[in-house]
């Protein structure tokens, strides 16, 4: 982005920057309204100002929600906060996740716009790809994919709490300033690896944080020019789950797309209520399920049996001591039925979607390769009648 403002001025504006004159005194919330309207990138000290601002009228305000209103990417707002509660660290990836099993319990966060997946359990069993773009977590309790070829910028965060305690994470992000995952300690996790790691990874000499523009999505050809008779048929020869994505590229289409053209053998729409409607019938059944919750960088996995379930406001939870789930339903712009041929047999699946297509949860029932999914589980899915 380029500064175009009058020279200067605090605000590095690149638009309305007659609205203001060098030097003079800013008032009330103009600053948070600055940031707002003119795409600022860093603004030091006034960037903290205007959250502290925005703190003290709103005290639950998460960094998150912050940075969205000042106009900034959370990245920005940690590093223009770095001090002794916020340290960028050397982003070794390979390093932090050799360490973490040796933290102990933790809870592991992945989310996207509208879906927030909260898990606890220890960081085992990790493996990546050769050229350590891709990686696995894969245990009873954190279980993830990672993505690694977006990951940029790593960050340590104290947090004050009440009675001198304190909440302390590693927070990875994106070239584009968006939380990838974030590992939070618990009181059974043992604070001196992490603050070791800590030590190992900082580096003064870091470059200044750059964040990139959104890549391009993804371009949708008209439903007209793909060959649906085809798509069908390889979707109907399918003998793995993930298989799936591979034959999206190889048709040139969309994941929503697919689910239009699939048929309705394959894929049907559902009203969105339903995925609270499954979810409120999973709670207390013992029908183990599997929650997939994801970002371009990781998706995280839960698998198991929920028990409570509670509505927030706008938020549908499931508060597990082990699990939490926090989903704003009302950002479900389609539910779909899904079910994918496998060599084990059908595998059924809910999956959400926003208004723009991205896929915000899936629901299968929960199994392993070479077993049949769960009768309860597919009955269950079944129940709702098509859209």
């Amino acid at each position: 982005m380029v500064d175009r403002c009058r020279p200067g001025c605090r605000f590095r504006c690149t638009l309305h920057c007659a609205s203001h004159t060098a030097g003079a005194p800013i008032k009330g919330n103009d600053m948070e309204m600055m940031m707002q309207d003119t795409g600022s990138l860093f603004a030091g000290q006034d960037l903290l100002d205007a959250w502290q601002r925005l703190r003290e009228r709103q005290p639950r305000l998460r960094i998150r929600d912050a940075a969205a209103r000042l106009n900034v990417s959370e990245a920005e707002l940690l590093f223009a906060s770095q001090g002794e509660r916020v340290v960028r660290l050397q982003p070794n990836w390979r390093l932090m996740f050799e360490t973490l099993p040796a933290m102990g319990e933790v809870m592991a966060l992945t989310r996207n716009e509208h879906c927030v997946h909260e898990r606890h359990g220890c960081y085992d069993n990790i493996s990546f790809s050769r050229n350590g773009q891709i990686g696995l977590v894969v245990n009873g309790a954190i279980d993830l994919r990672l993505f690694m070829q977006g990951w940029s910028s790593l960050f340590a965060v104290s947090e004050p709490l009440t009675e001198g305690k304190w909440r302390r994470s590693l927070q990875v992000f994106d070239r584009q300033g968006k939380a990838i995952h974030k590992i939070f300690l618990t009181d059974a996790s043992d604070v001196f690896v992490w603050a070791r790691l800590c030590e190992q990874l900082k580096d003064e000499g870091l470059p200044a944080l750059t964040i990139e523009p959104e890549p391009e999505g993804a371009v949708e050809y008209m439903d007209a020019q793909i060959d649906q008779a085809a798509l069908q048929a390889d979707w109907a020869a399918l003998k793995d789950t993930h298989h799936f994505f591979a034959m999206l590229g190889r048709h040139h289409v969309t994941r929503t797309q697919a689910l239009r053209l699939a048929g309705r053998r394959w894929a049907e729409p559902l009203a969105t209520s339903a995925l609270v409607d499954t979810l409120q019938g999973c709670a207390g059944s013992g029908l183990e399920i599997m929650v997939f919750v994801g970002n371009r960088g990781c998706i995280q996995i839960h698998t198991g049996a929920i028990e409570r379930v509670v509505r927030t406001g706008d938020w549908f939870n499931v508060l597990d001591p082990a699990f939490n789930l926090h989903l704003r339903d009302g950002a479900i712009a389609g539910l779909w039925r899904v079910r994918k041929p496998t060599a084990d047999g059908i595998v059924t699946s809910l999956e959400a979607y926003d208004q723009d297509g991205e896929l915000i949860v899936q629901l299968f029932g929960a199994r392993k390769p070479g077993m049949a999914e769960l009768i309860d589980w597919r009955t269950l899915v079944e129940s709702h009648a098509a859209a």
